[in-house]
């Protein structure tokens, strides 16, 4: 008999985006575990709105009685004061701390709390990663219920797209960073860091979707026009999985200057098709890539010191190839998405059984 999840989350659960791709892939791989994930959403309504859907949705489910309930971390808020008795086993899916992590103040302040409330009620957390697990207990967060499941290396599934040309297009280095336009992802020091470089020395793609913040996508693009970059930035807007990965193995380095990364997805990814990865000390990265072995990781918002990171690696071939292979070899001790998929039913079909399903 097929194990039945009714995954909630906000929005469209096809959105590019780490989250939602990494529920996306979980589910590709449903049928291969005996198991079905239904997605169920909630509406992008302005905060705290979702909870007048998220009373409905928590009925609803109580009555088509899943094996088991899977909160995402986005939804957790808008659904957690109706948990209940009712319901079908209840697990969460953490991609964030309580709050969330690109909210302004109040609302992080608002959230945090009706989060926390939510979790206080499931019979499992499943985390992204190490480091966020390491936040969440300093949060107060039950460890005895947390379970890391990271998510897989290997971002496509059907055939790799190749992009056209030559990504140094002429200039010594291929520099890829991949990430939607948001200030959390430090693209703007990204660039003057970058844009202290010979103007020989790299070619900059840019992968990542710069409709998320308008007001944050003017000020990047207000820097791309400054003289100082002028023909070393491209922009390639969102791409599929199948065409991200042909950027990562046509590139010589990856790069992403993001503060707050509770996994880092794409730093994994990248080091997985042999890409050296360069970014701050903060978050995931050092769980993923030792500092001077597989990449460089600097102090976070030095961008003097992210200048002669990213100085080192497209100046100097052999550097490059060394932390290359040292990036790939490191990731082969990454789980795959069918590892990830298969941890995931296996945690949740335990939720299950302890509660007599």
């Amino acid at each position: 008999m097929t194990f039945t999840v009714s995954l909630v989350t906000v929005g469209d659960p096809d959105t590019m985006t780490g989250g939602y791709l990494y529920h996306r892939r979980v589910a590709d791989r449903a049928a291969a575990n005996d198991a079905r994930i239904d997605f169920r959403s909630l509406p992008t309504s302005r905060f705290p709105l979702p909870l007048v859907a998220g009373r409905s949705l928590m009925r609803r489910l109580a009555r088509e009685r899943p094996d088991v309930v899977l909160l995402d971390s986005i939804a957790a808020a808008f659904v957690g004061p109706f948990l209940g008795p009712s319901l079908p086993p209840v697990a969460a899916i953490l991609h964030q701390p309580p709050g969330g992590i690109d909210h302004g103040a109040v609302r992080r302040s608002l959230q945090a709390r009706l989060d926390r409330a939510a979790y206080d009620r499931v019979a499992r957390l499943l985390v992204a990663s190490d480091d966020l697990a390491d936040t969440l207990r300093k949060g107060g967060l039950p460890g005895d219920l947390m379970r890391v499941v990271p998510p897989g290396r290997d971002p496509a599934t059907s055939s790799v797209v190749t992009p056209p040309g030559d990504l140094r297009a002429g200039r010594g280095c291929a520099v890829l960073s991949v990430g939607n336009w948001v200030a959390r992802k430090g693209l703007l020091e990204l660039l003057s860091a970058l844009s202290a470089l010979p103007p020989d020395a790299f070619t900059l793609h840019l992968l990542g979707d710069p409709g998320v913040e308008p007001a944050y996508a003017a000020r990047v693009r207000a820097r791309l026009a400054a003289p100082d970059l002028a023909d070393r930035v491209v922009v390639h807007g969102v791409r599929t999985p199948a065409e991200v990965v042909g950027f990562y193995r046509a590139a010589d380095v990856f790069a992403l200057a993001s503060l707050r990364e509770p996994y880092g997805t794409v730093y994994g990814e990248a080091m997985a098709e042999g890409l050296p990865v360069v970014g701050w000390d903060a978050g995931n990265l050092p769980h993923l890539a030792r500092n001077g072995v597989e990449g460089l990781a600097v102090p976070p918002g030095d961008v003097p010191a992210l200048t002669e990171a990213l100085r080192s690696l497209t100046l100097d071939a052999s550097l490059r190839e060394r932390m290359a292979a040292a990036a790939r070899l490191r990731a082969a001790e990454f789980p795959t998405w069918d590892d990830t998929a298969r941890m995931v039913f296996d945690e949740l079909r335990r939720v299950a059984k302890e509660a007599g399903r």
